[in-house]
């Protein structure tokens, strides 16, 4: 593991990014009247789901990834919406105070949701694609990315 004992220890925030990518048939099906933006799928709320798997997949990194910190998470967001006929979009923020960043937390969170946006919908079908899981943007520490975190 990388050394951060010598850091400074500051706020820090990490915005990550996943797109999933429906058949327009599908998503359709899942958006039911009367459920808001909430996809119902065979296996129950999609989205409800997503969430708190993509939260509990924050809180875990570091049992994930190899060589990542146990860091303490001080805030987590997560959203799961429907952005075109054929798209969901899950944004992960996450925010710490620490020494060391949390983008791999952020990302993880959105990787894990998309996987499981993917989970409680597969079996209406396999054309499903997780597109991308980007890090969009980062606040705190020695280097910034993307649009200014709170």
């Amino acid at each position: 593991m990388v050394d951060v004992g010598a850091k400074e220890v500051t706020r820090r925030t990490a915005r990550a990014r996943a797109v999933v990518d429906f058949p327009v048939e599908v998503l359709k099906q899942l958006l039911e009247p009367g459920n808001g933006q909430e996809l119902i799928g065979p296996k129950g709320p999609v989205f409800a789901t997503a969430v708190v798997a993509g939260i509990q997949a924050v809180k875990r990194t570091w049992e994930l990834i190899p060589l990542c910190h146990p860091l303490p998470i001080d805030g987590v967001g997560l959203t799961c919406s429907v952005v075109s006929g054929h798209e969901v979009e899950i944004v992960c923020t996450v925010k710490t105070t620490h020494k060391t960043g949390v983008e791999m937390e952020a990302l993880t969170g959105a990787s894990v949701a998309a996987l499981t946006i993917y989970d409680m919908t597969k079996a209406l079908s396999h054309a499903t694609v997780i597109r991308s899981v980007e890090l969009v943007a980062k606040a705190g520490g020695k280097s910034e990315l993307g649009e200014a975190l709170p």
